[in-house]
């Protein structure tokens, strides 16, 4: 009896768990071999290369332009840098320097977002 549950479970085993491994009891047969590619012309064909097919050909889609590669179009470092140290700045509260500092770059022809940037300290204070 305990020779037949035994044997039972091995046949479970081998059926749920078959072997994958290079000792596996069955050889995989061998994939069969890929078909020998069919030997392209050397030469394309002669009406390829005239003037009616190429113009019949649809005009190739423009490459994607890295955005990074192009020209910068904003202002130049210099400019910001004269209009964020400005000494007429430097005596306003952080609200006032905001708006200042939008009115600054639209005068330029420079969208600044103000209402975005956060104006408060980083610690604000803690009413006790």
């Amino acid at each position: 009896m305990p020779d037949l549950i035994a044997r039972a479970l091995l046949r479970l085993c081998s059926l749920l768990f078959p072997a994958r491994g290079k000792h596996r009891a069955t050889p995989t047969p061998a994939p069969e071999p890929a078909p020998a590619p069919s030997p392209q012309p050397r030469h394309p064909e002669p009406e390829s290369h005239s003037a009616a097919f190429l113009t019949q050909q649809p005009t190739p889609e423009p490459a994607h332009v890295n955005p990074w590669r192009k020209p910068w179009r904003g202002p130049s470092a210099e400019t910001v840098r004269e209009i964020f140290h400005a000494e007429e700045v430097q005596s306003l509260t952080p609200e006032q320097r905001e708006r200042w500092w939008a009115a600054a770059f639209s005068a330029i022809g420079v969208d600044y977002d103000f209402p975005t940037i956060n104006i408060t300290g980083a610690h604000p204070a803690v009413a006790a």
